[in-house]
């Protein structure tokens, strides 16, 4: 009935303006088209200017960003299709964690349980690999789950407790405190090492560790991890050390102040915190 009685109330508009049903729907069609057209150029500045990395999820928190555009995701998917266009795979993180003979090990204090009511309640840690020629690049670093910010990270040539000890330096020279903070790793060498035992406590802090071997009790921090490598790494042609120290950092600023998150209501990591403290 709904559709008969929407068919004659066109009939009559097309009586009293003069046109054809034809002419009518041929003008819809039309606008239709060149809506959709607007919407593609729109769609497809915004992939390119992102590298054309980013699939129709995170397009549609670009637009939004840059353009002031909330369109629906499943209309930038169907756009990106007609475009041709598609994100980059994601390659899959192999393990690097090291382990060894465990010399002090604490329990999971986290349990998956990714969310934070506030800053510096909880963090996670852990330290990823990247392969330039023969020789290794490695990142140390801390996100706090409260907004996904990397509140600190260290880059160095050697896989050493060293590397942690600098990263933790950062992270508590920035906050004023972190009593009762929670901080979450892996069982690498590293984080079950005396120096890292002796570190937390003394501002603090409490240690929380994955079960050996798994990845799933610390995804929130290998999800970090994915993203810089297939956004920020992956898609270059890298040489020296030094670029792909340049490339690291320069994506954790855009990480933490240009990528808007949906879990974020939209926002950056870093205009999330600001407008907590607000």
């Amino acid at each position: 009935m709904e559709k008969v009685a929407a068919y004659g109330d066109i009939q009559k508009l097309c009586h009293v303006f003069g046109v054809s049903r034809s002419g009518f729907y041929a003008y819809v069609k039309r606008k239709r088209f060149d809506l959709d057209a607007k919407a593609k150029k729109q769609v497809l500045q915004t992939y390119h200017r992102y590298g054309g990395k980013y699939g129709y999820r995170q397009l549609q928190l670009f637009l939004w960003q840059d353009q002031g555009i909330w369109m629906n995701h499943k209309k930038v998917l169907r756009l990106m299709q007609m475009l041709g266009i598609q994100s980059r795979i994601r390659h899959k993180r192999r393990s690097n964690s090291s382990y060894a003979p465990a010399q002090r090990v604490a329990e999971n204090r986290l349990k998956r349980d990714f969310s934070a009511e506030k800053p510096n309640q909880k963090w996670v840690t852990d330290i990823t690999q990247y392969r330039v020629g023969e020789r290794w690049i490695y990142l140390s670093a801390i996100k706090d789950l409260f907004n996904n910010e990397i509140v600190a990270y260290e880059i160095g040539e050697r896989n050493d407790n060293e590397l942690v000890l600098r990263t933790f330096s950062k992270a508590f020279a920035k906050q004023k405190d972190v009593t009762g903070l929670v901080v979450h790793s892996d069982q690498g060498f590293q984080y079950t090492s005396h120096a890292y035992h002796d570190m937390l406590p003394k501002v603090g802090a409490q240690i929380s560790m994955s079960r050996r071997g798994n990845c799933y009790d610390n995804a929130s921090m290998e999800s970090f991890f994915s993203h810089l490598k297939t956004e920020g790494l992956y898609p270059y042609h890298i040489r020296t050390l030094t670029e792909a120290q340049s490339k690291i950092e320069k994506y954790i600023r855009f990480y933490n102040r240009k990528r808007p998150q949906r879990k974020l209501k939209k926002l950056t990591p870093v205009e999330y915190r600001r407008q907590f403290a607000a």
